[in-house]
Formats: C-alpha cells, sequence, structure tokens
C-alpha cells in the first residue's frame, strides 16, 4: 500500500498523502458549484436561490465559452474574448465536523478581484488573478448547509496584455487540521551540499500552536521516501511552543547516496514533516523534493550538480489553447513532453506564476524554471493592469509565490518582473530591492532576475541604480541583439564594462510564424525570412554566441507555444509567436532547435511542395538538421550534397569557445539551402550522421480523400485532470498528408466530453467548445475528457471524406 500510494503522489501531487493522514484532511473542492454570469450582490447571501444557475465544476473559465466580440473591452489584449463579472456557490456539509478544528479553503488561482463569502460572512478579497491564496474558515463553518460564494469581476478592461480568462481557474480544496499544525507554506529543504557520495540538506519549519494552552515539547520528525515508499533518512527535533504563537525549528538530514535530480535524471523524492506531541500526530504533510546543488558562476554561467547547463529556454504564458486558462494536467504535461523531445529543458513563466501542478510536471520531467511574478510594478502599461494595487498588494503576492513554489526543484531562479517602465523611474531601485530582499529572506538558495528592455534604450534607459541592485543577482536581459548596430549581443558589450555580471537572455526572438503558411515572392532573402517568421540569421547568430560563451547563462525565445491575446487586429484572436502552435503541432521552428538543441539525428525540410502556379519558379528549399551532411533531390535528381559550417562538440551542451576570449561572429549558416525550380513531385533529403543515413520527404499531394484519426494515448484516467488529444489529418487518396487542406470536420463522441477544439489557425473564430473544426493546413485538433470508466468511441467525419474511428479506454 506505501509504494501505491508513493507512486500516485509521484503523479498527482500531494492530495493523496494527504487524505491518508490521521492529522491533516484535504477535501477537493472542484466539483458541484453553481454559475452565473452577471452581477448578483445578493448571491452572498446563504439564503440566496440559485436554483436557476449552471451546474458546473471547476477549474472553469468562462471567458472561453463566450464568443470572440470586435467589440470587447479588452480588446486584441485578450483575443476579442468578452469578460465581465461572474458568480459562484457552493452548498456543502462537513463529514464528521470538528468545532475544535481548524478549517481552511484554498485556491489555486481566480482571475480576477475575488470576493468570498461563507455563510453571509464576508472573507475577504484578492485582486491579482495569479496569486494562490487561503482564508480561515475557523469559527463560521458548521456541519451542514454551509454556502460558500464567490464574486468574480474580470470586468474593468484592459487590464491584461494577453488572454487571462475569467473565473475560478484553478483548483480549490477545503483543509482539515488540529489546532497545532504546521503554517502554510513554511515546511521548506534545500540542499546544503553533496559530497563523499552523500547529501546534506537543510530543513526548517513552523509551527503554529492556536490552543489556549502551551505545548511543552513538541517533536518535529522529517523524513525522507523513495519513489518505492521506503524511508531513506530522518531527523528528529524538540521544541516548545507557547500558546498563541509561532516557532520556527531548522534541521540537518543527511542522506546516503542519493539519486540527484537533473534535466536528464530528474529523480524525485517525497519529504514527510509530522508534528508529534506525546507520540501523536498532531499533523502531517507532503513536498515533492529533488536533491540537486544550483550556483550561478560569472564565468561558467550555471551549474547544476557541479555540471555546466546551458538554459534552453522557451517562455510560455497560461493559457491552454482551447481549454482557455482553465487547464487540466494533462493538456501541459504533452505540451511540456513534445518541448522536452525537441531539446528544451527551461521555462520561464511569462509573465505570472503558473498553477502548483505546472511545477510539478516541470519536477518529473526535468525542466529549469524561471519563476516570474509579475508583467508591472507602479507605472503600468494598461489602464485597469495590475498597477492599480501593486502598492498594497505586491509583497503579498511576491511572497505568495516564493514561499509556494520554494521546494520545487524545477525552481532555479526568481524573476520580479517583466519589461517594467519602473526600470527607469526614481521609484525602481528601492521597489527592486524590496522584493530582492523578500526573495532572498524567503529563499537564500536562488539568485533574483528581471526581464530588461531599457537596458540600453534610447528613451528612458535603466537607471544605474536600479541595474546596480541586480550586480550581485542576475541581470536578464530582453532582446539583447537589438541595441548594437553591429547586431552584436549587448550582454556581451556589459560583460566587458561588469566583468562580474551573471547574464541571461530572458525573452529573445524565436522562430515561430504561423504553422504550414509560406510567402512565396520572388527575391529568395525575403523568401527565406518568410519561412522563418523571425528574423533567422539574428536567431541563429544568437545562438552560436549563447552555446559559444560560457558566461551565457542561457536563452528564453518568445515563444514556446502560441497563445490567446496580443492580437493588434481583428479577425485574430492569438500570436503566433511560438515554434509549436497552440495544438502543440510542430512548426518548422521547432525543428531548426531541435537540430541545435540535441544530438537526436535532425532533418526536416520545408516549404511543403504543394506549390500549384509555381511550376518552373525557383524556390529556396531550406534544410533544418544536425547531419554532418545532407543531399537534396528532386523526382530524382540531386541538387548537391552541403555540409554545415559550424563547428561543434558532440555532445551539443556546449560548442566550442574561442580561445582568445573575443567576440566571434560566424558566417557560417545553422541551416542548409538549394534554389530549387518547383516542379511537383517527390522532394527527398538524405543525411549522413555518424555514419547512418536518414532520410526526409516531401511529395505532392493530392485532393482531399479521407480521414486520420490518432490519439496520444490509448488509455486514460476517467478523472478531469486528464484528457485525450485527438489529432485529425486530412489525406489525399495514397496516405500524403494534405499541406494545404481546410475540410470541416466533425466530431461524434459517446462515452466523453469534448472540453476544446482547435486547428492553430488563430483568425478561425469559431468556438473552441463546439463539436467540429476547419482542417488548418491539414491539421485539427480535439481535447476529449471523460469522468466515468468505460470504452469512448470518437468519429471524424468530414463531407466528401472517409471517415475514421478511434476508441480509447478510461479507467
Amino acid at each position: 500500500m506505501k509504494k501505491l500510494l508513493t507512486l500516485i503522489f509521484i503523479f498527482t501531487g500531494m492530495v493523496v498523502f494527504a487524505q491518508q493522514s490521521k492529522s491533516r484532511v484535504i477535501t477537493n473542492f472542484d466539483a458541484n458549484w453553481k454559475f452565473a454570469l452577471g452581477d448578483f450582490p445578493q448571491a452572498s447571501n446563504s439564503a440566496f436561490d440559485d436554483a436557476a444557475w449552471r451546474s458546473l465544476s471547476v477549474p472553469h473559465d468562462w471567458s472561453i465559452e463566450l464568443e470572440n466580440d470586435r467589440d470587447a473591452p479588452g480588446g486584441g489584449n485578450i483575443g476579442f474574448f468578452p469578460t465581465g463579472i461572474g458568480w459562484y456557490r457552493k452548498t456543502f456539509d462537513v463529514a464528521k465536523f470538528n468545532p475544535d478544528k481548524k478549517y481552511s479553503i484554498e485556491f489555486d488561482g481566480v482571475h480576477m478581484n475575488s470576493e468570498l463569502w461563507l455563510n453571509g460572512e464576508y472573507l475577504g478579497k484578492r485582486p491579482y488573478g495569479y496569486s494562490s491564496f487561503s482564508y480561515d474558515l475557523s469559527g463560521l463553518l458548521k456541519s451542514k448547509g454551509n454556502v460558500l460564494a464567490v464574486r468574480v469581476d474580470n470586468s474593468e478592461q484592459p487590464n491584461s496584455r494577453w488572454y487571462t480568462g475569467s473565473g475560478i481557474y484553478r483548483h480549490v480544496r477545503l483543509v482539515e487540521t488540529n489546532p497545532l499544525h504546521f503554517e502554510k507554506w513554511s515546511v521548506f529543504y534545500y540542499t546544503k551540499s553533496i559530497e563523499n557520495e552523500s547529501a546534506i540538506l537543510h530543513v526548517e519549519a513552523s509551527v503554529v500552536n492556536e490552543n489556549q494552552h502551551a505545548v511543552q515539547e513538541v517533536a518535529i520528525r522529517h523524513a525522507l521516501l523513495d519513489t518505492e515508499g521506503n524511508e531513506v533518512a530522518f531527523v528528529t527535533t524538540s521544541i516548545p511552543v507557547n500558546a498563541k504563537s509561532t516557532m520556527k525549528a531548522e534541521q540537518e538530514m543527511k542522506v546516503a547516496a542519493p539519486l540527484l535530480w537533473s534535466v536528464e535524471s530528474p529523480n524525485l523524492y517525497t519529504l514527510q514533516s509530522v508534528i508529534l506531541v506525546d507520540g501523536k500526530e498532531s499533523d502531517c504533510v507532503f513536498n515533492t523534493l529533488g536533491i540537486r546543488t544550483i550556483e550561478y558562476h560569472v564565468d561558467k554561467g550555471f551549474l547544476l550538480n557541479g555540471k555546466q547547463v546551458k538554459m534552453k529556454g522557451v517562455n510560455l504564458h497560461h493559457d491552454g489553447g482551447p481549454v482557455g486558462a482553465a487547464v487540466p494536467e494533462r493538456v501541459w504535461e504533452r505540451r511540456l513532453e513534445i518541448l522536452k523531445e525537441g531539446g528544451c529543458n527551461a521555462i520561464r513563466t511569462a509573465h505570472n506564476p503558473m498553477a502548483p501542478e505546472f511545477y510539478e510536471l516541470c519536477n518529473q520531467l526535468g525542466f529549469l524554471v524561471m519563476d516570474e511574478a509579475f508583467d508591472e510594478w507602479i507605472h503600468g502599461k494598461r489602464d485597469f493592469s495590475y498597477q492599480r494595487y501593486f502598492k498594497e498588494w505586491h509583497l503579498e503576492d511576491l511572497k505568495a509565490m516564493v514561499y509556494r513554489d520554494r521546494n520545487h526543484p524545477s525552481v532555479v531562479m526568481w524573476s520580479i518582473g517583466n519589461e517594467v517602465p519602473d526600470q527607469s523611474s526614481k521609484e525602481g531601485p528601492e521597489l527592486a530591492r524590496k522584493m530582492i530582499d523578500l526573495c532572498k529572506a524567503a529563499d537564500p538558495t536562488r539568485l533574483v532576475t528581471a526581464g530588461n528592455d531599457r537596458i540600453a534604450a534610447d528613451d528612458s534607459p535603466a537607471s544605474e541604480a536600479y541595474l546596480a541592485e541586480f550586480e550581485n543577482e542576475i541581470v536578464g536581459y530582453n532582446y539583447p541583439d537589438r541595441w548594437h548596430e553591429r547586431r552584436e549581443l549587448y550582454y556581451h558589450h556589459d560583460k566587458q564594462q561588469h566583468p562580474g555580471r551573471r547574464v541571461v537572455a530572458t525573452e529573445s526572438t524565436g522562430m515561430g510564424g504561423v504553422r504550414g503558411a509560406y510567402f512565396l515572392g520572388r527575391n529568395p532573402e525575403k523568401i527565406q525570412a518568410a519561412y522563418a517568421q523571425g528574423r533567422p540569421i539574428d536567431v541563429e547568430q544568437r545562438w552560436k554566441f549563447t552555446m559559444l560563451y560560457d558566461y551565457v547563462i542561457g536563452d528564453f525565445m518568445w515563444t514556446g507555444i502560441d497563445y490567446y491575446g496580443e492580437s493588434w487586429r481583428w479577425p485574430s484572436r492569438g500570436a503566433s509567436s511560438g515554434y509549436l502552435d497552440n495544438c502543440g503541432f510542430k512548426k518548422d521552428g521547432y525543428y531548426f532547435f531541435k537540430s541545435i538543441w540535441t544530438e537526436d539525428p535532425t532533418l526536416h525540410l520545408l516549404p511543403h511542395w504543394n506549390l500549384e502556379g509555381r511550376e518552373g519558379q525557383i524556390v529556396p528549399v531550406i534544410c533544418y538538421t544536425n547531419c554532418d551532411s545532407v543531399e537534396l533531390f528532386l523526382n530524382g535528381k540531386s541538387y548537391g550534397e552541403k555540409f554545415l559550417e559550424f563547428p561543434r562538440k558532440g555532445n551539443n551542451e556546449q560548442w566550442n569557445q574561442p580561445e582568445d576570449g573575443k567576440v566571434h561572429t560566424s558566417t557560417g549558416d545553422l541551416h542548409l539551402s538549394w534554389d530549387v525550380p518547383y516542379e511537383p513531385g517527390e522532394l527527398v533529403a538524405k543525411g549522413k550522421k555518424d555514419g547512418k543515413e536518414y532520410t526526409c520527404r516531401l511529395v505532392t499531394a493530392g485532393e482531399p480523400a479521407q480521414i486520420r484519426l490518432s490519439s496520444d494515448r490509448e488509455v486514460i484516467k476517467a478523472d478531469p485532470t486528464d484528457v485525450a488529444h485527438l489529432t485529425v489529418e486530412i489525406l489525399d487518396k495514397d496516405g500524403n498528408m494534405v499541406p494545404t487542406a481546410g475540410n470541416l470536420v466533425r466530431f461524434e463522441v459517446e462515452g466523453a466530453t469534448i472540453i476544446g477544439v482547435e486547428s492553430g489557425n488563430m483568425s478561425d473564430l469559431s468556438s473552441p467548445k463546439a463539436k467540429e473544426r476547419k482542417a488548418f493546413n491539414g491539421l485539427c485538433l480535439a481535447i476529449i475528457q471523460s469522468e466515468k470508466p468505460g470504452t469512448i468511441s470518437v468519429k471524424a467525419v468530414s463531407d466528401g471524406l472517409k471517415s475514421a474511428v478511434i476508441n480509447i479506454e478510461a479507467k
């Protein structure tokens, strides 16, 4: 039984363990809510009649359910989605209610301006939509007929530069403890040292005594459990705790022969922390733990367990495409798996804290996370954004992020802001200092940065006093190649002036663009730029520099995945800057980065070869590859063998660094290209790598004739956290995907519910909650969810095409 519980914990967080605890009872509070869109001031009263309201479960995002509106107050900032005010109410009983216990309600995130009432009594307000928070319910709760009411106000727009979603869009839980319990988020560990095949863990925790009498002897026991549930180390200490007081205890634990957490091997343990009084358990909490050391060296960059690791990073916003901001865990898991496959090892949470389960997935999959708090401080970017609440709430919101996330081994860096105008203000240095101090007080192991876009700006540059606050931390550069006339990366200029400065590219140009769309003209240089959709030469030169110079910690491109919002024209509800579209389908740029980030044999050609009307015209064919050589053939005719000129080490972790320490800009590209006169048929690339041959083929497909339907998994859990992703491909009669197909596909589903449909086409404003979707450049996606065991049958149908059926088991 212990082994089973441990494995469940690794994949679902702390809930399962906590439910087995005698002293701490955590109840999932996601189900059985009532919801109404609009403002109902009397809904805070217990006696309010909500019988006509909609029944649903949270996480819930009402904005994604509504039709895009050109006149929506948030405009293109949030993808032309409506927002407004909404109310949630939950009527519930408390099993085995005990008035001597302590009860609290925990929300992982509500966007935004949430206000809560329990049984008609006001609990409080939380403006920031990304913070996790809780309220003490003790003294207000009763055994039966409790009513929790939540008002969510996202009506004042614009309040964001990207899609936020609206509502209780993350998980909720009810927590029951004894009056003598651990303070929330107070259990904290870090790896103090690793040497002689053993590790020393520093562990601390704060005990709260809400009793009227002192407790003379409280034992705090921390035990380290492996993935089999075996106890591999423990430490115990005793402290007295006065009445109505909080006491902190710090301990050290020695772990023999630890399995270290790393990007390649993300080994995890569970830390079980228990409070004992006279041998009886008073509280018990569990935390995911990874044993690892981190260091930011001024010359060697980032060191993980003493080994240099280059951060190959992407920025990510928090929406999950067609599911909006209420993202089931499996949606993020699949997205992260695809990123990992392409060599990505680092994520910046742009520009706000993510849901707790996001970090758990990063722990399990081996990602390095830059955890970011804010997009703005005092000086805002939109009329109704966080600037209005910053002075009153920013330290509380920053504390919520740092204390909540500091136990995750994946989190290796804090970021306190992104492109804040306060870089140039007189208040900026003091604001930065206070937030850096808060981070350091809560966590002495990680350094702090911010994404700065004014380091060398022509107007209102960042002040020297502001940058000085980060000199002992990490200076983050947004788009570091834009300030120098020679397109030289500006942090190299700064490194010469400030040799002790640690630097990272917090945000930089990626290779995004619309998946499968190619804008062919007559100028080969323009065609090439259009293919890559992101200044490809600049991207290549920046990554040569990043991999060449050890001191550069890494680079986070904008972005990893397309997202809703930041659409500056109608009709479009999102930004196509990712190298994955918002279905998770791979764009060409994905293969470019895979070719330089991994040693997995990569061979990818573009554009597609259905270029009707281009017969005889010269088409630049681009190849992203890490093969030693590639030869291109069109209908059997060779267009020559080519070689990449830029040298790199075999493990691809660090390219050869010039011994003279000077900036070297190679003229060698990180891609290959051929000018080919177009004719329909078969385009073939044959690559050689380490003595093996690899092939990539593009063919001119015929007319759409059939559907191919596939699922990312054959078996899913009958649980709202899990989903199956169904990919539709439009094929010709010979089974070739038609890269220009836009057929309307209808989904007939038995045994499950469609919770999202998408195609990656941001200009298609049809509902992501419908049961049909037009394919875009040959592809579309349906996400299904089941809450009951059984066989799920899905049929994909399109007029004039052979349909497809797939069965999935829910268990």
